[in-house]
Formats: structure tokens, C-alpha cells, sequence
């Protein structure tokens, strides 16, 4: 069992040249040998060796060969153990889901993508993603003793300190529930929960974007959110509404009642679901939309594009205010045709101030579908392998 099992949510502060300050250089490959480490950290070589004996004997790092040697007996190399555990991770959409397995390294190693409603509340959606996480856990031949973290995303405002939603209008029944502990039945580690655009962000953020220091990942789909980065770090709020600009009223006067209770709102006129009402019959859900306007479905065509030019007013006055180096468009609609697109950074463009969208990169999710749960694996990873952390831990 992971000893990560032991330890929730905080940690106290470690030494600087602890266990887990040589993990994390490790891990970052920004020192690899013995030399290397013990003068990045400023401690002496036979407290690297009392570390990394213990970072061996908890399987989190292992020998990596030798160093190219300027003569003389090369220096023995370290690399952290990407398959010393798994993470499980989750982004629950408002109509569909995608759940994956992850190795140390952020990385999938199984996945499974179904239709799945919000809407029939905590108890129901989360026994079934348990189900399918120990049907994943068979795939890859682990057990719920092999995982060290659970990250789930959720189509709504979270408060990450609790990993509770906070009053999510999309999710009926889903109100301050707690999250993390629907899962003690399976599993004893930590668990954290997040908005879904926020994963997706960080997701991008890591594996695409991290040059990066400024971006807002725009989530258009069922519903439309956000998640912001500053300065490489995810901005979530005082209760977890950073980032929730599907509520944005951007059309007062259309009379579309949003799921919030106001009038207008960006959600209740271009999201996937607003899209389904209008065009009736012909597209019953948000997946209809999709479908058809992959197909080149005239109306459905004609609405996904107004919804770009609706997301795109309201990106426009979210870079005024953060001023981001660059903004990451995604989610279903999104990727169902390429006017939503090329809608989305025209109205950007042309409302922007020249001093927000001089520099302003405006691009496709390269990730795609992927987004979220590798978002939420590194959200877990960072989490348990917390430089602190490991050394409380492992107390070295």
C-alpha cells in the first residue's frame, strides 16, 4: 500500500534538503545524480544518500543508469517512479463523462468515455464511477491498494478545500455534497474535486501550454465555463467561482431564464443545452447538436456559430481584465465545427482593447477530450507527491 494512504490534506513545512525536495528535483530532472542534488540543495552527500535510500525503499525512485562522464568513474543517475502507483481520475460533464487510469507520470493507461446525466445526483453518478474506476484498476492489473490520489471534475462551482459543490445550478441534488467521502468506501487516499474547466485548463496548461504564464481554457459544451490560469497557478476563488463566465449576461433582453435564476445569461443562450431547446424535434439533447452540426446540419450549423460569436463577446471582456497571454477554446461544441472557432476569435479580435489582444494567442484545445483527466491527474500528483508532504510522510 502506498504510504500516501497514511496522510490527508495538509503537511507540515520540511527541511530544505528533505525527501521530498530530492524527489522533486528528480522528478523535475533538474538534478539526477548524487553531486547534482547535493549542491542544488546546499546539504552534504551522505544526507543525499540517506534520502534517496528512502526515496528507494518507498519505490519512488529508482536508478537510471550513468551520466556521460568528463572522465573519471561516471555519477550514478536517479529518475522518480512513474509506475510506483496509479492516480484515477474523472471529468463528469453535464451529459457525458471521461475516466481514465493514470501512471505517475500524468499519463493514461486506461480509459472509458460514456453518456452520463449530471442531473441523477451524487449517489447514483458516483457508485457507477466507482464501478467503472475497479473495472479499469482490472485492466491495467492494479487494486485500489495501488492508488495514491482520485481527481474528479464536475460541471459546476467547487470549493477545492472541501471538494464540495458550491450551490451548482446544472446539478440538481448536488448541493455541499461531500465528495471525497463517497469514495471511503474503496479507497483510503486522497480525494480531490474541482470544476471541470479548471482540469481542463490545467491539463492544457501542463501538457501543451506551460510556456504559458497566462491563460484562460474556455469550455464550450453543454454548459460553458472557464479556468483560468495566472502565473502557472489555477485561479479557483474564494469559493470556487473563479473562471464562470457562463453566467455573464450577455443577452438581457432575450427572455432565456438561466438554470442561476437570471436572465440571459451566456449558459442559457449559447450553451449545448440552450442550442437543444431552440432547435426542438431535430436535436433533442446537447449530443444532437453536435452531431448534426458535424454533419453540416444547416441549422444546427447556423447555431453553434452564433453561440462562438456569444462566447466570444464575453472571453473578449474577460482578457480586458486579465490581460492573458493566451486563451485555449474546447469542449464538445467547440470541436463540432470549425465556424465556432473561427467565431470565437473574430468577436475577440474586433472587441478586445489593442493593448489585451496585441500579443494574444487565440487556439484549439490541443489536447481535446484529454484535457480533463489529465488535468485532474496532475491536480492529484501535485497533491500527494507535495514536497512537504512526502517528507512528513516518509519523515525524512
Amino acid at each position: 500500500m502506498p504510504v500516501f494512504h497514511k496522510y490527508g490534506y495538509g503537511a507540515a513545512m520540511a527541511e530544505p534538503g528533505s525527501s521530498g525536495a530530492v524527489l522533486s528535483l528528480i522528478r523535475t530532472r533538474e538534478a539526477t545524480t548524487r553531486n547534482e542534488l547535493a549542491d542544488r540543495l546546499g546539504i552534504g552527500r551522505s544526507t543525499v544518500v540517506q534520502r534517496l535510500a528512502v526515496l528507494s525503499d518507498a519505490n519512488l525512485v529508482i536508478a537510471a543508469g550513468d551520466a556521460q562522464s568528463s572522465g573519471g568513474r561516471p555519477a550514478g543517475m536517479f529518475a522518480f517512479n512513474e509506475s510506483a502507483g496509479v492516480v484515477l481520475v474523472g471529468d463528469l460533464g453535464q451529459t457525458g463523462c471521461h475516466l481514465a487510469v493514470c501512471d505517475l507520470g500524468a499519463r493514461p493507461l486506461a480509459e472509458h468515455t460514456a453518456p452520463l446525466e449530471i442531473a441523477q445526483g451524487p449517489e447514483i453518478v458516483l457508485d457507477w464511477v466507482k464501478d467503472r474506476f475497479a473495472e479499469l484498476l482490472r485492466d491495467v492489473g492494479r487494486g485500489w491498494q495501488d492508488v495514491f490520489g482520485i481527481g474528479i471534475g464536475l460541471p459546476g462551482p467547487v470549493d477545492f478545500e472541501t471538494g464540495r459543490p458550491v450551490n451548482p445550478p446544472a446539478m440538481p441534488g448536488w448541493d455541499a455534497a461531500d465528495v471525497p467521502q463517497m469514495f471511503a468506501d474503496v479507497a483510503s487516499c486522497p480525494v480531490l474535486v474541482d470544476n471541470d474547466a479548471r482540469i481542463m485548463a490545467l491539463g492544457e496548461h501542463r501538457a501543451a501550454r506551460r510556456a504559458d504564464r497566462h491563460m484562460i481554457f474556455v469550455k464550450i459544451g453543454s454548459g460553458i465555463g472557464a479556468g483560468v490560469i495566472i502565473d502557472g497557478e489555477v485561479l479557483r476563488g474564494e469559493r470556487g467561482a473563479a473562471g464562470d463566465i457562463g453566467h455573464f449576461v450577455v443577452e438581457p433582453d432575450s427572455g432565456a431564464i438561466c438554470r442561476c435564476g437570471n436572465i440571459g445569461c451566456l449558459d442559457a443562450v449559447a450553451g449545448g443545452w440552450a442550442i437543444a431547446q431552440r432547435m426542438g424535434g431535430h436535436a433533442a439533447t446537447p449530443p444532437d447538436v453536435v452531431r448534426l452540426a458535424r454533419d453540416g446540419d444547416p441549422e444546427a450549423t447556423a447555431q453553434v456559430r452564433n453561440s462562438g460569436r456569444l462566447v466570444g463577446a464575453a472571453v473578449a471582456n474577460a482578457v480586458n481584465l486579465l490581460n492573458p497571454t493566451s486563451v485555449v477554446i474546447g469542449g464538445k461544441l467547440a470541436e463540432a465545427h470549425e465556424q465556432v472557432f473561427a467565431a470565437v476569435r473574430e468577436a475577440v479580435y474586433s472587441t478586445c482593447t489593442p493593448v489585451a489582444s496585441r500579443y494574444l494567442n487565440i487556439v484549439l484545445t490541443e489536447l481535446g477530450h484529454m484535457a480533463g483527466v489529465i488535468g485532474a491527474a496532475h491536480m492529484v500528483i501535485d497533491h500527494v507527491l507535495d514536497p512537504d508532504r512526502v517528507a512528513a510522510l516518509l519523515n525524512s
